[in-house]
């Protein structure tokens, strides 16, 4: 995290805007008290973190059973009730 004072924030944006988009966080102070904090808008994508998830649905998914039934007879159950 870096802490930059107004003025030189001001200065310095291009640079800090980078840094943000790098993943990175700027507390921006006026007077020596931090009045604005600068994050990315969007977190950035984490693709492992997203092959994690997938992988733990995947091994979910093979651990459950629905004894025997299709997806497709328990739709039809529910559209009788």
């Amino acid at each position: 995290m870096t802490i930059v004072g107004d003025v030189d924030a001001k200065d310095r944006l291009t640079a800090l805007l980078d840094e943000v988009e790098a993943g990175g966080e700027v507390v921006i102070t006026r007077d020596g008290k931090p009045v604005a904090r600068l994050v990315a808008a969007v977190p950035p994508f984490d693709r492992e973190a997203a092959r994690r998830a997938a992988d733990g649905l995947r091994k979910l998914g093979s651990q459950n059973s629905l004894g025997g039934i299709s997806i497709r007879e328990l739709i039809d159950e529910g559209r009788r009730f």
